[in-house]
């Protein structure tokens, strides 16, 4: 919650940019920010040519897809923080930010129920054929053939690529139905994993095992295409592949074959390689993926409920509202390396 007397309003009634959203107000960020003194502006940038104008003149930026890279820092003369939305910091220039002395923050611990369900429901889903049965019933065609063959859950392997909260959330969940969890993560030691029953593998072993791989990975430029042709290869055929970490994690070229060419039997997807959000124009024919029935994608909603969605914004903003007042931030991905 967010108290207005942990905070002194400023004078200079600094700027606070929203880069772009895709709810239908940013009332829960102004009434935070406008508590501190600040003027909120929301605008719907697609490209960084659509923040040149305000960056010399704002104290800070909030984005959502919109990225804010080394052009747009550039220009920026009186910015003191940039807040991300989510967790991920990968469309914020971070070293050039840290370099001009901005401190960039994110919003942790807020959607992993969320994104676990999400990643659960996919997966079952795909396996249980779901969306094949609910076509074929809607045609007027009642057979359980519609979805065969089916496979029964328990006994199988998944396989979970990243393995922070929300892939041991994963876990826990997917361990109730029957299946046997390995996870890859270099990140995470093996006595961490095998604390909760998780055995921790290579990627190939993970690839090779696996009749399920959930992807739940970061996007860096190590995981960029973290899937493409060769590891599509070694995997089982078979194997079903759900992605509610970054899109560009999977190359969506290489999995477009592995499913046409029968080495996949499904994937689901909660955001394309493109990430649609962040494009002027987009349309489904830009993506062949979406022309195949053995595909389900979701619009980038595993993180959605209405209580995490409130729970980023709030946390967002008080981000912002903290480093304009003098304070520190709850959550910062670089502060440790700005030297004031």
């Amino acid at each position: 919650m967010f108290d207005r007397s942990l905070f002194q309003p400023r004078l200079d009634k600094p700027k606070v940019v929203i880069t772009d959203h895709d709810f239908d107000n940013v009332d829960v960020e102004t009434e935070i920010l406008e508590a501190i003194g600040a003027e909120v502006i929301a605008l719907q940038a697609k490209s960084e040519d659509d923040l040149f104008q305000i960056a010399p003149v704002c104290a800070a930026m909030i984005n959502q897809y919109a990225r804010i890279g080394l052009k747009t820092i550039s220009k920026m003369q009186k910015c003191e923080v940039i807040a991300r939305y989510g967790v991920g910091v990968d469309i914020v220039d971070v070293e050039a930010a840290t370099k001009n002395g901005i401190i960039v923050t994110n919003v942790q611990d807020y959607c992993t129920e969320e994104v676990a369900d999400h990643a659960i429901a996919m997966w079952l889903s795909l396996a249980r054929k779901l969306s094949d049965y609910d076509r074929a019933t809607h045609q007027g065609i009642w057979k359980w053939q519609s979805g065969q063959p089916i496979y029964r859950l328990r006994g199988r392997t998944m396989g979970i690529v990243s393995f922070g909260k929300i892939g041991q959330a994963i876990a826990s969940r997917a361990r109730a139905f029957g299946v046997s969890v390995i996870a890859f993560d270099p990140y995470v030691s093996a006595k961490e994993a095998a604390d909760l029953d998780v055995e921790l593998v290579s990627k190939k072993d993970l690839l090779a095992r696996s009749d399920y791989v959930l992807m739940q990975a970061p996007m860096t430029p190590e995981t960029y295409h973290f899937l493409s042709h060769s590891e599509f290869s070694i995997m089982k055929p078979g194997a079903i592949l759900v992605n509610t970490g970054r899109g560009p994690t999977v190359d969506n070229v290489a999995l477009y074959h592995a499913l046409t060419e029968g080495s996949l039997a499904a994937a689901g997807l909660d955001d394309p390689e493109e990430e649609p959000a962040k494009k002027r124009n987009w349309s489904p024919m830009d993506n062949a993926i979406f022309s195949l029935s053995n595909v389900l994608v979701t619009p980038h909603a595993a993180y959605y409920s209405e209580e995490s969605l409130h729970q980023a914004r709030v946390t967002a903003a008080i981000q912002v509202a903290k480093v304009l007042t003098g304070q520190k931030p709850d959550y910062t991905v670089n502060a440790h390396s700005i030297v004031k």
